[in-house]
């Protein structure tokens, strides 16, 4: 495992939560204007070595609205179906 960059990870990403298999998922909120909010979020592996990164848009409400995979493939924005 790779001390300095797990060290790195939580000092940039306040959250994560540790998975069974040893890799780990980061993230951090930001609040806006209008009481939207996006969740940035990165998945790491056991070594911390990213595997994926993406960005969650929440409305006032908090659903969830949109998605933007950004990394391994930028796949751009995707909008999510309200039920």
């Amino acid at each position: 495992m790779d001390i300095k960059k797990r060290q790195e990870n939580e000092r940039k990403f306040p959250n994560w939560e540790e998975l069974e298999d040893g890799s780990r998922v980061y993230w951090f909120e930001i609040k806006g204007r209008i009481g939207w909010k996006a969740k940035y979020l990165k998945q790491v592996d056991y070594n911390e070595v990213t595997l994926k990164f993406w960005q969650e848009i929440y409305d006032e409400s908090g659903f969830l609205v949109e998605v933007h995979e950004k990394y391994p493939m930028d796949k751009g924005h995707k909008k999510i179906e309200k039920p």
